[in-house]
C-alpha cells in the first residue's frame, strides 16, 4: 500500500470521520476510555475511517482493523496535565518509521499556536512530516489557536483559526483538524484557507447530541470535509451510534435530524 492508497482509506473521496482517542496519555481517568477494545470495535462497526491514538494503543489494537475499512493513525505528540506551565508543550514521542510496524497507516502531531513553546512545536511537526514523506505515510495536523501570545489580525472573523489550518498545510500536512468558529460565514473562511481536507473538531464533551450534530451539519455546509471528534463520541452514552450518525452525515449527506432518527439518538 502506498501513500495514495493510505490516504484513500483514511479519506475516501477526500472526506472522513476520524475519532481521536489519544486523550488518556494526557489525562486519565477519562470517561469513555476505560474499555479501549470495546470502544475501538464499536467505532469500526460504525464505519469510521480513522482512529487516532498514541503508539502503544495502536500496537495493541490495530489488529482489530484488519480486513475493515478503518485505519489507525499514530498521534506522536503528547504532554500531561502534570507538567505545570509546560502542560501545553507537545513533544514528539516517536518517529514515523515506527508507524507501519505498529499497525498504523498515518501520522499525526499537534501545535498549540500562540503558546510560549510554539516555535519548538512547529519544528517538531515539520520534522515528523519530513519523516512521513520518506516513509510514504499521510500526515495529519492538529494546530490549535489557543496560546496566550495569539495576535489576531484586525478584522479576522476566524480568530486565527484560518491561520491555524494554513500553518498545518504549509508545514506539509495532507489533512488538518479545524475548530468551529460559531457560524457558517466565518467557518467558510477557515475552509477556504487551505487546499487540503479539513476535519472539524468536536470541542469539550457536550451532553446535547442534537446541538453537536447541528454544529456538524453547519460545518459541512460551510466546507468541512468531515470531522475529527473525540470526546463527543467516546464519552457519549452510545459511542457506536454517535459515530454511525457522523458517518451518515459526512458520507451519505444525511441531515442531523435524519441521522439522529436512524441511529436512535
Amino acid at each position: 500500500m502506498d501513500k495514495a492508497q493510505r490516504l484513500a482509506t483514511l479519506l475516501p473521496n477526500g472526506r472522513g470521520v476520524w475519532i481521536p482517542i489519544d486523550h488518556g496519555a494526557s489525562d486519565y481517568p477519562n470517561p469513555g476510555l476505560e474499555d479501549l477494545e470495546g470502544l475501538i470495535q464499536s467505532l469500526i462497526d460504525a464505519g469510521v475511517n480513522a482512529i487516532v491514538a498514541q503508539k502503544g494503543v495502536v500496537s495493541t489494537y490495530a489488529h482489530l482493523c484488519q480486513g475493515t475499512s478503518t485505519g489507525m493513525v499514530v498521534h506522536y505528540s503528547v504532554s500531561t496535565r502534570h507538567a505545570g506551565p509546560e502542560s501545553n508543550n507537545k513533544v514528539l514521542v516517536g518517529h514515523a518509521d515506527e508507524t507501519l510496524p505498529r499497525g498504523g497507516i498515518g501520522v499525526s502531531s499537534q501545535v498549540n499556536m500562540g503558546s510560549e513553546r510554539e516555535p519548538e512545536m512547529i519544528q517538531r511537526m515539520g520534522e515528523l512530516n519530513r519523516q512521513a514523506l520518506h516513509t510514504d505515510l499521510p500526515a495529519f495536523g492538529m494546530v490549535y489557536a489557543r496560546g496566550p501570545n495569539l495576535n489576531h489580525q484586525e478584522g479576522d472573523k476566524t480568530k486565527s483559526q484560518a491561520h491555524a489550518v494554513r500553518l498545518a498545510f504549509e508545514l506539509g500536512c495532507d489533512a488538518a483538524k479545524c475548530v468551529w468558529t460559531g457560524d457558517e460565514a466565518s467557518f467558510t473562511e477557515v475552509a477556504k484557507s487551505a487546499p487540503i481536507p479539513l476535519l472539524m473538531a468536536g470541542g469539550p464533551s457536550n451532553d446535547d447530541t442534537r446541538s453537536v450534530l447541528a454544529m456538524v451539519e453547519s460545518a459541512l455546509n460551510a466546507g468541512a470535509s468531515g470531522v475529527c471528534m473525540g470526546r463527543q463520541v467516546f464519552a457519549h452514552p452510545n459511542p457506536g451510534a454517535m459515530a454511525k450518525a457522523l458517518v451518515m452525515m459526512v458520507h451519505n449527506g444525511a441531515s442531523a435530524a435524519s441521522a439522529m432518527e436512524a441511529c436512535n439518538l
